[in-house]
Order: structure tokens, then sequence, then C-alpha cells
């Protein structure tokens, strides 16, 4: 019996420092037991500097309820997929992605274990990236879809770059409408000149007067001759980003712009003549703005020479997976993996889905799966974030026959009472279906088997007067 046991202790040992994901076990006390070479790793640490040691007198963070691993050990509930930024004894900053669960010896909680991803290298990766987006032309090229929605908005603004007209561009947010004003620069004879973005939203009426037209010295307070946006723009193109934010009086001024191509700078005597084209974006209807006092009607009339209706995702569902695919490779060489795929079951939610955000959510939802990754080639249900799976209403293609049903509401309630409700009956449908098996279950259901096992104990949820030694579920 001594040698079985060394040998399951010596195989144990092993296949802990032999895993490519990095594993931390804390005792009751945060007194580390079990640290992997891996983590040692991701963390730049050795493990004789961790071993035996509390958590705390180790590891940096915010505050103590930051640690994963101590939340956990404090609460007892599992954490799934969460992304913890820390330091070591050295002060360098680490990121990984835990998966958090309690270690339980019956009722009794004795500890818990945390199985980490390392995400520090990407986190930085991803930020020198996205500080050279700014260097980013977009052309039609960029333009993903062969729906007859987007073509038919893709040849409009195609022949739009012919002129100098000012252009009108409409859609939902996430839409990609900076994505059709960049197209329709480049694509212009002015190409060579500059193009300059501007949000009308997010700077007070204060500045941003200033900011498109420019300042002389002496005006106020500290003011110094600096040229605004337009004369920066000078011989290109011009994006303003929800006009329709702009003050009334900003809207006039501008429409003065427009109609006799001269600004003055604020502060300023002297007019002067200006070469820009004029784009404009908004994301509601112009006729509601108008009809609500926050569009001028004559400042309407003259950004809408050409007007462009950019359609919402769920009017182009034809297009989500060319879509899908293309943000799959672009964060695939960015982050470095070899994903190839996208499960066809998922692509079928991606298809259901209404996708509120648009493609800029659809964008978010792929980079996100894609941070879960490790060394699979395709992109699974399980790996989708947990944001979204949660607000899905539908649900994977192995549970189609659970009849999810609908609680009949006789009497308002509060509604995390009713979230339970629907929760627990719909884990008790899920449980039949698969005969209580608990890992089949939870396989299904995207999560963890101490997830579901939480969940069972806290609704309740009666299970059958047996032990199954296959996974299934048995007495408490």
């Amino acid at each position: 019996m001594k040698q079985v046991e060394l040998l399951k202790n010596k195989a144990t040992e092993q296949l802990v420092n032999e895993v490519d994901v990095g594993i931390h076990v804390v005792d009751e006390n945060g007194t580390t037991t079990i640290y992997n070479l891996k983590m040692a790793q991701i963390e730049g640490m050795n493990q004789h500097d961790v071993l035996n040691k509390r958590l705390v007198d180790v590891f940096s963070f915010h505050k103590n309820e930051d640690s994963t691993l101590l939340q956990v050990l404090k609460n007892g509930e599992p954490i799934k997929n969460e992304k913890q930024t820390y330091y070591n004894n050295r002060g360098q900053e680490i990121t990984t992605i835990n998966h958090t669960l309690p270690i339980m010896d019956g009722r009794k909680r004795i500890g818990a274990m945390e199985i980490a991803r390392d995400v520090t290298k990407l986190e930085k990766l991803l930020r020198e990236n996205m500080n050279r987006k700014n260097d980013t032309h977009y052309t039609f090229d960029s333009i993903i879809g062969r729906s007859a929605a987007i073509t038919d908005v893709v040849e409009a603004s195609i022949r739009a770059t012919r002129t100098s007209s000012s252009v009108l561009i409409i859609g939902d947010t996430g839409t990609g409408k900076e994505l059709f004003a960049q197209s329709i620069h480049y694509g212009s004879s002015r190409s060579s000149s500059p193009f300059i973005s501007q949000n009308c939203a997010a700077l007070p009426d204060t500045l941003i007067e200033g900011i498109l037209f420019g300042t002389k010295k002496g005006a106020f307070t500290g003011a110094i001759d600096r040229p605004g946006l337009f004369e920066q723009a000078e011989g290109g193109t011009l994006l303003l980003d929800e006009i329709n934010s702009l003050n009334p009086a900003l809207q006039a001024k501008l429409l003065r712009v427009i109609q006799e191509k001269t600004i003055r700078r604020v502060g300023d005597t002297k007019d002067k003549k200006v070469d820009v084209r004029i784009l404009a974006t908004m994301n509601e209807d112009p006729i509601d703005a108008i009809s609500e006092g926050r569009l001028r009607k004559d400042l309407y009339y003259r950004l809408s020479v050409v007007t462009l209706f950019i359609p919402p995702l769920r009017n182009r569902r034809e297009d989500i997976r060319d879509l899908a695919y293309a943000f799959m490779e672009k964060y695939d060489h960015l982050f470095g993996l070899n994903v190839t795929k996208i499960d066809e079951q998922v692509l079928r939610i991606f298809m259901q889905y209404d996708w509120p955000g648009n493609v800029r959510e659809l964008e978010h939802i792929i980079e996100g799966a894609l941070n879960f990754i490790t060394y699979e080639d395709t992109i699974s249900y399980n790996h989708l974030p947990l944001h979204f799976r949660k607000k899905i209403h539908v649900k994977p293609e192995t549970i189609k026959t659970v009849n999810p049903q609908i609680i009949e509401i006789t009497d308002v309630q509060p509604l995390d009472k009713y979230m339970e409700e629907a929760e627990t009956l719909y884990l008790k449908q899920a449980l039949q279906q698969f005969n209580f098996n608990i890992t089949k279950t939870a396989e299904v259901l995207g999560m963890s088997r101490q997830n579901l096992q939480y969940r069972i104990k806290k609704y309740g949820i009666t299970k059958p007067d047996r032990n199954h030694r296959d996974g299934s579920l048995g007495p408490m």
C-alpha cells in the first residue's frame, strides 16, 4: 500500500508540473500548499519563494478582496474566467485569467485552488497594437459583407468619392460609420490630404468651438494662437461624429462655415478661407432629432447632400459568418494563437442574436473568446465571454429538447426572485434530460461541475436517492 501511495503522490506531483496552466492551491489559512512550475513561470517567481508562505505575504493586490483565491476561500463560491491583475514580490505586474474553486471536505471548506492562464504579454501586445490603431487607414476593401443591405451602401459611398459634397452617415452605434467615412476620404482625390475625426459629444461646449475653429492669442485668459480642426484638415476631410450633440449656436456657426467656406478663430475679427470636405454622422433618425430640437433643419439640408444609412447587423445576418471569421483571423494573428475555426453551434447562436452593439459588439465577443483559448483551434460555446452567454436567449443545440417554459406572472415580484425561479426550472429540466449526470449537464450548460453543484445546493434541487460513480448526482 505504501508503494501505491508513493506512486500516486509522485504521479500527481509530476502531472501538476507538466500541465501547461498555472496551478496554485492554498489551505484554509491562505498558505500555499501546491504551486506548480508553470505558475512560477507566469508570476516570475521561484517555487520556494511561494510554497508554505501566506499569499498576502508574497503578492500585492490593490486590496485582499482582489485576490480570486482569497475571495473563493472566504465565500466558497467558484469564480470562472475572471481576469486578475496583481504584483509579484519584485513589483512586476501580472495579468491572468483564472478559474478558482473551493476545496471541500464534506461540508467543510479546507482550501481553494486556482487554474491560471497568463495574458500579461497579450495585454501588452494588445495595448501596443491599439496605440498603432490611429495609423490605420480604412478603405472600401476593409468593409466586410456580401449582403444586398451592405453592398448597396458601399456602391452609394463609392459614387460619393467623385465629389466634395457633404455626406451625412446615419447608423446605430457600432455599425461602422467611421469606416465608411474613411473609405470615402481615401477613395477620393483628397486622399493625400488630412483626414481628421472629432466626436462632438466628447467635449463640453466651452471647448468644442475653439477646437473646431481655433483660437487667437488674448481671446481669453491663457489663449494662444492655435489652428482649429478646420485649418488642420485643409485640403482634406473633417468627420464630425454625433453632429446632433452640438448645441444650436455651434450648429449655426458650422452652417456658416459650410455655406461660406470660411472660418473665424475664437477672439479673432478676420475670416480665413478653408477648403475642407465635411462628413457627419448620427446614431438616430434625423427627423426625430429635428423635431426634438437636437438638429437644425437648415444644417441637416446642408449636410445631407448625400445621405448614407448603414444597416444594423440584425438586418444583414448573412454577413455574420464572414465578419466573425475576419475578426477571428485578426485576433488570432494579434495574440499569436492557432485558431482556425468557429464551431457551427456558436455561429447559429450568432445568427439568432439581435446584436444591439452591432459589428463592434461581434468583434468584442470574438476578441473575448480568443482570450479564453489555450491550445484549441476552434472557438466553441465555452469560450464565449460569460456576460454574453448570460444574455443570449438561444440554448446550445445539445439541449434543444429542454422546454424552457414561461413562468406565469400572476403578481409582480422582484426581478431577482423571478430570475432565480426561471434558472431553477431550467437547471431541473437540463438535469432530467441527462439523467442527473453532473458532468454531462455542466458541459452542455457551459459551466464547471463545481458551479453546477453549487447551484443545485443553492436552489435545493432534489436529487435521486442513489450514489453513482459515473459523475451522476448522488446523495448530499
